[in-house]
């Protein structure tokens, strides 16, 4: 089975492709295999057809919060939500999502969901800075025309599995230093230094997770590129090997709302696999 980092984007380019991080796990080290770059939907999708079996740990949100799903009266099985969702365009998604803002009070604005905040990762509502919504609109349909199993959220090729990852909660466990920038006249030496000490940290296996990185052949690859795309890509295979490990144990995951959905690797799902790990050993 292909272990899999996708750092995603709803709209790629030849200046800002889909990376894909492949790897294996040996040894208690997670290998680094290889980058490869995907200009469009059709390539990346045709990528996850034509591979028979991977894990693939993606930098998109696989689903909405309950509370603006509830508000909207939409489906509350995910099947059945993503299928509405896919029904609607990106526009009407947007309006969605700002009508809901727009009917709330200051700080209260975003629906979270359970996951966000232990992970620290933006509302899986937001349409811009940066497009979440969008990206689970255009990324989600992808995973479900490969047949994906999506843990505990919509069974498929037992063989093809798809977990929600972000890479800047394990950047910001390293350093809470900006690493990276689309513009190349913001690509400076300080963020440099910071993809430099998140990459040693990797390299170390002193993050969270536990989980040494061998991947020296392609370090230069990674700190040079000033996007930060080829560590999030890495971050995310961090983490599909960290589920890899807790295969077992559903690919570290606890109990959570499964029509929200959960990053993997989270604070308190790792507490919870731990735990439930240490008990069984």
């Amino acid at each position: 089975m292909i272990l899999a980092g996708v750092d995603f984007t709803s709209a790629p380019s030849r200046r800002k492709p889909v990376v894909v991080a492949t790897g294996e796990v040996r040894a208690e080290c997670l290998h680094l295999t290889g980058f490869k770059t995907f200009i469009t939907l059709a390539q990346f999708a045709d990528w996850l057809q034509a591979e028979p079996a991977w894990l693939a740990a993606c930098d998109l949100p696989f689903s909405l919060p309950r509370a603006l799903i509830e508000w909207h009266g939409w489906p509350l099985s995910y099947p059945e939500l993503i299928q509405h969702l896919q029904q609607l365009s990106r526009d009407q998604l947007r309006a969605a999502c700002k009508a809901y803002c727009d009917a709330h009070p200051p700080g209260q604005k975003f629906a979270h969901r359970q996951t966000d905040r232990p992970a620290g990762s933006s509302p899986s509502m937001k349409w811009i800075n940066p497009p979440v919504a969008i990206m689970l609109h255009a990324g989600v349909p992808l995973l479900l025309q490969a047949n994906a199993t999506l843990p505990g959220m919509l069974h498929g090729h037992p063989q093809r599995i798809a977990l929600e990852a972000y890479p800047g909660m394990v950047a910001r466990s390293i350093t809470t230093a900006s690493y990276k920038n689309d513009q190349k006249q913001k690509q400076t030496e300080a963020r440099l230094q910071a993809r430099v000490q998140i990459l040693q940290a990797l390299q170390r296996g002193e993050t969270r997770w536990r989980l040494k990185v061998d991947c020296d052949v392609f370090a230069e690859q990674i700190i040079q590129d000033g996007s930060g795309d080829h560590l999030d890509a890495l971050l995310c295979l961090l983490l599909a090997g960290w589920a890899w490990q807790r295969r077992d144990h559903n690919w570290g995951l606890p109990a959570f709302d499964t029509l929200e959905g959960w990053i993997a690797g989270c604070d308190i799902c790792a507490a919870d696999v731990n735990s439930a790990m240490a008990t069984t050993i």
